[in-house]
């Protein structure tokens, strides 16, 4: 199933599978019949309802819900009507065509001994725009509740979207996955890779062509806004459908579609049929190589630095994630030590800027959990390498770079664990790393040159953005420390039994910021799994805050007109966190 802008899918019930004999039934525009529905997605909580064919296409039947058509004006039906014939258009001329030919046919004819399928528009809740039941294609007896029928469910209100084509041929993805899947070879496909070749339908079939109020663009949106998420963990969320999305692109533009084709033809099911995929069509990687490179593409974007690291796609390939920052004061020496939780199959981005030493990076695994850890140095605003730091057997590795801020203008890495392959649940573990990120004199690491001599500093009007960018947070960092200094000197006390200013990524050393930690600390692993309490406000107290705030979204976001968390402590998080703390 998928949701409108973030879809999501119903699926499997079971492989077993009843031989009966069919009989052939001939529907005509105007029949009337009664439907089972999936109860959790319709807008009323109907268990059942009445709908009539309105429409009878070569491969379809297109029924709409009597009780919603019944309450529409006459000149809004005549429209329905028009766009109902054209959407039927497509799906015989190019839907049902083309997908058959790529992936197989649905079962035909079928439970009901009918070669065209039921596609029934009803009134759903806001955030689902279709699914699919595979309990309708065993018999009630077996199954009740079945409509005994190869059928797929749309929102009515997917009629009004600029492209319903799209939203069908998803669904119909999912009722071909049935029978070449489920029904043939006996196998409950992962959902995530169920989703992930639903999702590239509507690219497959042009009609992401425009780009404009296309799937696509509404995907691009959820990755850019949620790119920590797991591919293979599948909770139905937007950010699911946002990676799933980005990354089958990816797949599919540097690999072909038989990727997807002979993975839907294998044995075996998610991760381990992509890699059957990849050697029957002689691709000399596995998954998790390809996976890697795609973190790599969708932080550099860059094909000068081999065609693995970038899209092709003129809609995808200026699309850059936004690391997490680690920023270092350019006039002091530097040494943080920081632990961060990331989960298998997951992209994360920790970008080091500022400093004008030489740079050392210790990473450390905290697991058994064997690490891949690519890094991108980047000048002059573009990535110039593409390195792999190399771990001993207690998963530990350093990268040390003399003059790093003299030559240098970013350092990125890129921690990732591969190493599951199978029964992935929706609530799939955390695995910690720490970095310890230090700065030294420019010659006082081993085998150096002479010392540079200190460079003139360049003029504020001679910087570059991102030069100016690095500039404004050293000076934001030393107001923060300049402040501190003052709350110090006026002997200012803190009350740790509430927040009192707002709080905010960046800030360090504040006693308001250890309060904070130790009040989401509190609210258990699930809000802040590190648990540190360092009054340093960076990443992992970024990310407590924003889940603390979705749980809370009711109170916290919704009045603001927010959907997701932000890791801001303003004046609405301040309220609930001193609530809870009976202030």
């Amino acid at each position: 199933m998928i949701k409108k802008g973030n879809k999501k899918l119903i699926v499997i019930f079971g492989v077993l599978f009843f031989a009966l004999p069919f009989f052939v039934f001939a529907y005509s525009s105007g029949t009337q019949s009664k439907f089972y529905l999936e109860q959790d997605f319709d807008k009323n909580d109907r268990e059942t309802l009445y709908a009539t064919i309105r429409y009878v296409s070569t491969n379809a039947y297109f029924y709409l819900e009597n009780q919603w058509w019944e309450a529409l004006p006459v000149g809004k039906r005549d429209a329905l009507n028009t766009k109902l014939a054209d959407l039927a258009k497509h799906f015989d001329s190019e839907i049902y065509p083309k997908m058959t030919d790529t992936y197989g046919a649905e079962w035909r004819p079928g439970i009901d001994g009918d070669y065209k399928i039921t596609i029934l528009f009803h009134q759903m809740k806001n955030e689902a725009a279709g699914y699919f039941r595979a309990m309708d294609e065993y018999p009630a007896i077996q199954a009740p509740g079945s409509n005994e029928r190869e059928m797929i469910y749309l929102n009515t209100e997917v009629l009004d979207n600029l492209y319903p084509e799209s939203y069908v041929a998803h669904e119909f993805m999912h009722l071909i996955t049935f029978n070449q899947k489920n029904r043939q070879i006996g196998k409950d496909e992962d959902v995530w890779l169920n989703e992930l070749r639903a999702e590239y339908v509507p690219t497959l079939l042009g009609y992401d062509a425009e780009y404009t109020g296309t799937n696509l663009q509404t995907r691009v949106r959820n990755f850019i806004d949620y790119p920590n998420d797991s591919l293979a963990e599948w909770k139905g969320s937007i950010s699911d459908y946002g990676i799933i999305s980005m990354f089958g692109h990816y797949l599919v533009e540097h690999y072909g579609i038989n990727i997807l084709r002979d993975s839907l033809s294998s044995s075996s099911v998610g991760l381990i049929s992509l890699d059957y995929a990849l050697a029957k069509n002689n691709i000399k990687k596995n998954i998790a190589e390809v996976f890697t490179d795609w973190l790599i593409a969708i932080s550099a974007n860059d094909c000068t630095l081999g065609e693995a690291y970038c899209y092709d796609n003129d809609f995808l390939n200026a699309i850059k994630v936004a690391p997490s920052l680690i920023y270092l004061p350019s006039t002091q020496e530097s040494h943080l030590s920081l632990i961060y939780a990331i989960q298998e199959w997951s992209g994360n981005w920790y970008k080091i800027v500022g400093g004008d030493k030489g740079l050392k990076v210790e990473f450390r695994g905290l697991t058994s959990k064997s690490f891949i850890v690519p890094y991108l140095i980047e000048r002059g605003n573009k990535i110039q390498s593409v390195n792999f730091l190399g771990l001993d057997g207690n998963n530990q590795g350093t990268i040390e770079l003399p003059y790093f801020g003299e030559n240098n203008q970013s350092l990125i890495l890129l921690p990732v664990i591969e190493k599951k392959v199978s029964n992935f649940s929706d609530n799939e573990p955390v695995w910690r790393f720490s970095l310890t990120v230090s700065t030294f004199k420019n010659g006082d690491s081993g085998n150096e040159e002479e010392p540079k001599p200190e460079p003139e500093p360049k003029p504020i009007s001679q910087m570059t953005i991102a030069e100016l960018r690095v500039k404004i947070l050293e000076i934001q960092q030393m107001l923060i420390q300049l402040l501190a200094e003052l709350q110090k000197t006026k002997g200012t006390v803190v009350d740790c039994g509430k927040i009192n200013n707002n709080l905010y990524f960046g800030l360090t050393n504040s006693a308001e910021v250890r309060c904070l930690q130790e009040f989401l600390k509190n609210q258990g692993s699930g809000i802040y799994p590190e648990g540190l309490i360092t009054g340093n406000f960076y990443f992992a107290t970024k990310q407590a805050v924003i889940r603390f705030q979705e749980k809370y979204a009711s109170e916290i976001l919704l009045p603001l007109g927010l959907q997701a968390g932000t890791g801001y402590v303003g004046g609405s998080t301040r309220s609930k966190i001193n609530q809870l703390l009976g202030k």
